[in-house]
């Protein structure tokens, strides 16, 4: 048996485990001022954003937000939105785009669909197709949520298209404000915490090949935080890079601990432990946050190698 501690990075607060989970995302272009629940508090119209969340609720998709980085003109209705979704399961990992002069038309869409992998309604809708372009790399830039996501995350954004990287955005909330500025990569759908202009770059590169980079990951949207966490530590292990190269196939248990079976596409199997710890010292549990908490974090306690007869035999 082996072990294998979380992955960390700096002050060696674990990074892993404590991304957004969505299996599919649904990217909508909205310029202008992003409130702290942007479906519903910016110059998309209101009922718009209620109805699309419904639409989207316990489907496996999660919708947010877009902006090109740079001055945010106040422009209630620009003539054409772009518009992304992408899925980012293992095995059926895909990014499509289309744009729209009537984000209404997004309620047409078969959610429930396109969580499970199912392009053809956002082909048949939107007049969609496949990206063709480069990783789409998310800045989290919400002030709204967080000073920080806005401090940090926009001087960011700024720096990697200035310095000519494609398909730059920023986006609305990610989650784990302490970790600003904070990243999403497209399609694979791997986030990034305390993200820098040169190691984004290397991050970018490597999506583009079909790899991950683990140093900053914070894991992938494509499973639950214990997945996350438990997935990274068998790359760390195994130095297994290949992005769609490991599943996390089983979860048992419950908080404070989880056992996490991780399988391999050539047939190697792993069993993680993953416990519920807290980040000591106490410390901000968001970036802009003045009260001192102790924020949930996702400990890997071992890493083991199962037989695949034993894999199977469970």
């Amino acid at each position: 048996m082996s072990t294998c501690s979380s992955v960390s990075r700096g002050s060696g607060e674990p990074l892993s485990g404590t991304a957004a989970t969505a299996r599919t995302w649904l990217l909508l272009e909205q310029p202008g001022p992003w409130g702290a629940k942007a479906l519903t508090s910016s110059h998309l119209d209101p009922a718009l954003g209620r109805a699309l969340e419904t639409a989207a609720k316990d489907t496996g998709v999660r919708i947010v937000l877009i902006r090109r980085p740079g001055r945010h003109a106040d422009r209630r209705r620009p003539a054409a939105r772009r518009v992304y979704v992408a899925h980012t399961v293992p095995g059926n990992v895909w990014l499509h785009t289309a744009t729209t002069s009537d984000p209404r038309q997004l309620l047409g869409l078969d959610f429930t669909a396109l969580g499970r992998g199912d392009h053809r309604s956002f082909g048949a809708v939107l007049g969609g197709r496949p990206h063709d372009g480069d990783p789409l790399a998310l800045v989290c830039t919400n002030g709204k949520r967080d000073r920080c996501c806005a401090l940090l995350g926009r001087p960011l954004a700024a720096e990697l298209t200035t310095s000519g990287v494609e398909d730059v955005w920023e986006v609305t909330h990610l989650g784990g404000h302490r970790f600003s500025p904070t990243v999403l990569v497209l399609p694979y759908g791997y986030a990034y915490g305390r993200a820098e202009a040169h190691t984004l770059k290397e991050v970018l590169l490597g999506a583009r090949e079909g790899r991950v980079v683990v140093e900053g990951c914070r894991g992938s949207s494509a499973w639950e935080r214990p997945g996350q966490a438990a997935e990274l530590a068998v790359r760390t292990e195994t130095g297994e890079y290949t992005a769609e190269a490991l599943s996390v196939v089983r979860t048992t248990g419950a908080a404070p601990r989880w056992e996490v079976t991780v399988a391999h596409t050539d047939g190697r199997r792993w069993q993680v432990d993953v416990a519920h710890g807290a980040s000591l010292p106490p410390r901000p549990e968001s970036c802009g946050a003045a009260v001192l908490g102790s924020p949930a974090r996702m400990d890997v306690v071992a890493v083991r190698e199962v037989r695949v007869t034993t894999a199977l035999a469970g």
